[in-house]
This record gives C-alpha cells, sequence and structure tokens, in this order.
C-alpha cells in the first residue's frame, strides 16, 4: 500500500458501485468530493471510508488519481454504528431532540469498534508526519485513536452537523469519550460560530479544560499541554459548476418544459430535501395548505413542487415521517386539486444535479424550512443557478446557511403564520428587490466556494503543524 501525505476519512468512499464502467465504479455526486478530490490528487492523497454494500471486502485501489482505501463493514456493524448509534442516536440528539434520541450500549459499543478499524485504516496509510482529516459525527471517536497510534500526524476534523447545546448534549452517557475523541484532532470545523461556541461551553463542563477564544487546552500524556483550534469554517458549494449547468440550453429549455408540465403556474414554489425530520417539510406543506385554504394563494396560480429523496428507510421514524408527509400532501391535493391544476407536485426520488438546476431554474421561490441543520447547501445551489438575478429564497434561521445568506427572507419555520406572510411576500416581491437581493446573495456564494473553505481549513492545519514545530 502506497504511503499518503494527505489522507481524507470519511464514513463513505467517493465512489459508487458502477457495473456498466469499466472499472466498476463511479463519482460519488457531493460537494465534499469535489471539493477534495483535486488538491488529493495534487498531494498524492489517499481516502479511507466504506464502499456502501455490507460484508464488501475490497483491497485499496486507485480512481481516477485517488487511492481509495476501503473499510469493510457487516450487516451488523451497519445495524449498530450506522442505522443505530450514527443516526438514532447522534443525529436526533445534534439536531435539538426533534426526534427522541435512543441510547444502547450495543450501539455504542459498535460504534467504537468501527470508529477504531477507521482509524487503523488511516494509521495503514499515512506516511510519516501526513495530514488526516476525519469527516463528520459518524466518526467522532477516530482523531483521538488516531493521535494515540501515531502521534507524527497532523489531524483535522470536520463536524458537518450542528452540534447541539450543553443541556442536550449532556444527556449522552458516553460524553466525556465523544469529547476526548474529537479533541484529539489538531483543528476541530464546524458550520456555525455558535455550534464552535456550544463544543467549547461542553468541554468546559464536562472536563474543565481552559478555552480562551478559539482555542483549547488539552492535556497530553507527558504532563504538559496542546492547542487545539475549534471554529467556523461554514461549508459551500462548486458555485461554477452550477453557473455552468444553468447556461446549458438543453437545462434552460428543460426548465421551460418543467414549468409548461405543470400548467404553467404564474409561480412555481420549489422544496428539496432529504425525507428527514429535521427539515421541516411538514411545516411548509401546512403553511401552503393554510394559504390555499385562506384563499390568498390560488391552486391555478401558484404550484408547490416537493422533492424528498429517500433517507435512511429502515430507521422507524424516518418510515413513520414518510407516512405523515404522503398523508398531508394528498389531504392538499384532495381539497384543492382541479382537472388542470395541482397544488403539491410531490416527488420521493433523487434527480441528478442536471434535472435539479432546471428545477431551480423554473422555480420563482425555494423554500428551505430546516428545524435545524448544518449548512443547508440546496439554498447555496439555487442561489448559484439563478443567472437572470431573479428568484427568492425563503430560508429558516435555523439553518446555517442563515448566517451568509442575510439578504433572504429569513423565518421561524415553527411560526407557520410568519412562514405563511413570507411565502406571500416572496410570490408578490417586485422584480426590482428581487434582483438586488439575489446579486447579494450570488456574490456571497460566487465569492466563497467549497474551494475555499477546504483551502482555508487545510491552510489552518498547517498552521496549527507550524507552530507544534515551532515548539518541539
Amino acid at each position: 500500500m502506497t504511503k499518503a501525505d494527505l489522507v481524507v476519512v470519511a464514513n463513505r468512499l467517493p465512489v459508487d458501485r458502477d457495473d456498466d464502467s469499466e472499472s466498476g465504479w463511479r463519482h460519488s455526486p457531493g460537494g465534499l468530493v469535489a471539493a477534495l478530490e483535486p488538491v488529493m490528487r495534487k498531494a498524492d492523497g489517499a481516502w479511507v471510508g466504506w464502499p456502501g454494500k455490507p460484508d464488501l471486502e475490497l483491497d485499496p485501489f486507485e480512481f481516477d488519481g485517488v487511492q481509495l482505501v476501503p473499510v469493510a463493514l457487516t450487516a451488523e456493524d451497519v445495524e449498530l454504528y450506522y442505522e443505530g448509534f450514527s443516526n438514532d442516536t447522534i443525529w436526533p440528539l445534534y439536531h435539538d431532540v426533534i426526534a427522541a434520541p435512543r441510547f444502547r450500549r450495543a450501539w455504542w459499543d459498535a460504534y467504537v469498534a468501527v470508529n477504531r478499524r477507521f482509524a487503523d485504516a488511516a494509521a495503514e496509510v499515512a506516511a510519516d508526519g501526513a495530514t488526516v482529516w476525519v469527516q463528520d459525527y459518524q466518526l467522532q471517536l477516530v482523531p483521538r485513536m488516531l493521535r494515540e497510534a501515531r502521534p507524527d500526524l497532523t489531524i483535522g476534523y470536520f463536524h458537518h452537523i450542528p452540534f447541539p447545546a450543553h443541556s442536550l448534549f449532556a444527556q449522552l452517557p458516553w460524553r466525556r469519550q465523544v469529547l476526548e475523541g474529537l479533541l484529539g484532532a489538531d483543528v476541530i470545523g464546524f458550520q456555525r460560530v455558535a455550534d464552535a461556541g456550544e463544543f467549547a461551553r461542553a468541554v468546559r463542563r464536562q472536563l474543565h479544560y481552559e478555552t480562551r477564544a478559539s482555542g483549547i487546552r488539552v492535556p497530553t500524556p507527558t504532563g504538559g499541554t496542546r492547542r487545539v483550534l475549534a471554529k467556523a469554517f461554514p461549508i459551500s458549494i462548486d458555485a461554477d459548476a452550477y453557473i455552468q449547468l444553468a447556461q446549458r440550453e438543453d437545462i434552460r429549455a428543460r426548465a421551460a418544459e418543467i414549468r409548461e408540465s405543470l400548467g404553467n403556474p404564474r409561480k412555481i414554489l420549489l422544496g428539496v430535501d432529504r425525507l428527514d425530520y429535521t427539515k421541516g417539510i411538514q411545516h411548509r406543506l401546512k403553511a401552503f395548505g393554510e394559504l390555499l385554504e385562506d384563499g390568498r394563494l390560488a391552486v391555478e396560480d401558484v404550484t408547490l413542487v416537493q422533492v424528498a429523496s429517500p433517507s435512511r428507510e429502515r430507521v422507524d421514524a424516518y418510515v413513520q415521517l414518510r407516512d405523515e408527509i404522503e398523508l398531508m400532501v394528498g389531504r392538499v391535493n384532495g381539497d384543492f386539486d382541479t382537472m388542470d391544476h395541482t397544488a403539491i407536485r410531490y416527488l420521493h426520488q433523487a434527480y441528478p444535479r442536471e434535472e435539479m438546476v432546471a428545477l431551480y431554474l423554473a422555480a420563482d421561490v425555494m423554500l428551505v424550512t430546516a428545524l435545524r441543520d448544518g449548512m443547508n447547501l440546496v439554498a447555496k445551489e439555487y442561489v448559484a443557478s439563478r443567472l437572470d438575478n431573479r428568484g427568492v429564497l425563503v430560508l429558516s434561521e435555523f439553518a446555517g446557511a442563515a448566517d451568509e445568506l442575510g439578504s433572504a427572507l429569513l423565518i421561524n419555520p415553527h411560526d407557520i403564520g410568519g412562514v405563511k406572510d413570507a411565502i406571500m411576500r416572496a410570490v408578490e416581491m417586485p422584480v426590482g428587490e428581487q434582483a438586488r437581493r439575489m446579486r447579494a446573495l450570488r456574490r456571497r456564494v460566487r465569492e466563497h466556494d467549497v474551494e475555499d473553505w477546504s483551502r482555508d481549513f487545510l491552510d489552518a492545519l498547517g498552521q496549527m503543524r507550524a507552530q507544534r514545530e515551532d515548539i518541539a
């Protein structure tokens, strides 16, 4: 196995199985892959992750200039570590307990064991003095495991989801172990300044370590201390990729087809989410249904398109959520559909990026009503696609994107009356105000894209390495 100077450790490899291709693999969609692969090719990097299917034992292999190091998971690992602890304990707990987390010792034991497997694989492939960048909540124990095994490494960790208030985090029976696991890193990145602050608060309350500004003093086995940087590095998208797609004539023609297929309504509202209880889909549907009931909107004039891509379909909370949403859609459509017009076009499937950009171009209003979201890249994708400086973004203040996209119409999704008023304001917004707001939003998204995000984080890691070497 070739040793790598830059190692990314993530729950999934950046590829999916593709039996139709010569290699048997294809690139996974997603901004993280787009951001890191060019950097990794340049650095002869390696990516450690699960190949996506249980009981699949694979040797390391190269794909498109990046060394991929598969970590095998059994069906039981997937059930206990991934569906159990990661997505039925950590996910609901870190998203403000919108759904109740479940604490099971067997899940925790599996989480520890699988994190150890990822750490061992990263330690094996990392060159002397390499940089290792661990991604997200499934692998919170890996930084400390790596530091204990390979103190020569520079270790970063990025937390893609929110970090909860201490009163919620303190419920976790293994709270100290998780904090100590994360503090194995040299740099810990969060989406929002508030998330970094909540993490520092948890460290003070649970571990009694000194925290100052964005620095945390962590004891070392030799009796000294080392500094850990914990701060916000808000993630973004590959804005240029969306701009290029939005310029294509075939995609613009597809946007016109979408409008025509919906009966050419005066306004199209759009929601695009994974089917997840954190996304506030029910709140959005309730607000829209009430606007139709109140007579403030008419089904002949306005259509809501809701894309809800399948997610974690073996977890009970998600099965129940799908049933609730489909019941709401059926009720609204049953009450307000005509022979020629549908109130809500509900699509429970995932679409390629080209189709999503066509939807963004067709939509007059983008509804992002998340109850809690680390960032929400859909908001940024919509903005990047709107080359005409038209369209309105209605954005939850509880999404990380709200910190950056202040020219959107910001809402509290729990306030249904406020959501209804924001939708009406968006539908009725003059073209001049749309253009003014959208120009400001597009400027922000273009100036801070996903390449800036990865560069900022890796630069911070480099500075921490330099500081450590100066002290040594």
